[in-house]
């Protein structure tokens, strides 16, 4: 199981990376691994502000549909164009090319999780 040290995560197994004022989110490689094969990333809020918490989209896989929790309030400023032929990164890199969401921060991190937390969190 991949959790890279560096990034945060949350609860609802999305990851974060910080850097300056723009934040990087996708879903971790625990995810990804319980969903099974990912065959669509349905995410329409480029442009949104959205609260720590919400909804920010969806992931579906072959047997089930997963809402997609915002892990930190921001301006959703870019979406993972690969993911529209290839909903398949998700599965394959989930902390590269597999990327869902980048955002304009406006809300603190402190509530996120370290990759040790996480480990915890999911029983690694």
């Amino acid at each position: 199981m991949n959790i890279p040290d560096g990034l945060k995560y949350t609860k609802d197994h999305e990851w974060v990376k910080i850097e300056g004022n723009t934040a990087t989110i996708g879903i971790t490689d625990f995810a990804q691994s319980e969903l099974g094969d990912i065959v669509y990333v349905d995410i329409s809020t480029v442009g949104q502000e959205i609260a720590a918490h919400e909804i920010f989209g969806t992931v579906e896989a072959v047997k089930t549909v997963s809402d997609l929790y915002m892990p930190i309030a921001g301006k959703v400023i870019e979406l993972n164009a690969i993911l529209d032929g290839s909903p398949e990164k998700v599965n394959e890199d989930p902390y590269g090319d597999g990327w869902m969401i980048k955002v304009e921060v406006s809300g603190s991190a402190d509530a996120l999780l370290t990759a040790a937390q996480y480990k915890e969190l999911i029983g690694k």
